[in-house]
């Protein structure tokens, strides 16, 4: 919260099965208000290999970011017996 959209950058890395999201503060502006006040980094990684990161998408609004990675389609869920 508290970032604009020209602030924030996704960063995807197939090969590495990452998702790096970034929130860089323009220090520039001192009078603006904001409530985040440090730049950020956030990496997440598929561990899995379950997810579809080129195809994903990524949506801002009203202050809010949203990143939607899909489900690979060949990849079905795996319920098994317990003893």
């Amino acid at each position: 919260a508290g970032f604009k959209r020209k602030e924030l950058s996704i960063d995807i890395q197939p090969d590495k099965r990452s998702i790096t999201i970034t929130g860089q503060v323009d220090e520039s502006n001192e009078k603006r208000q904001r409530i985040a006040r440090r730049n950020f980094t956030r990496t997440y990684v598929n561990y899995d290999d379950n997810l579809d990161l080129s195809s994903s998408k990524a949506s801002f609004e009203n202050g809010l970011l949203s990143v939607r990675v899909p489900q690979r389609p060949d990849v079905q869920p795996l319920s098994i017996q317990i003893d």
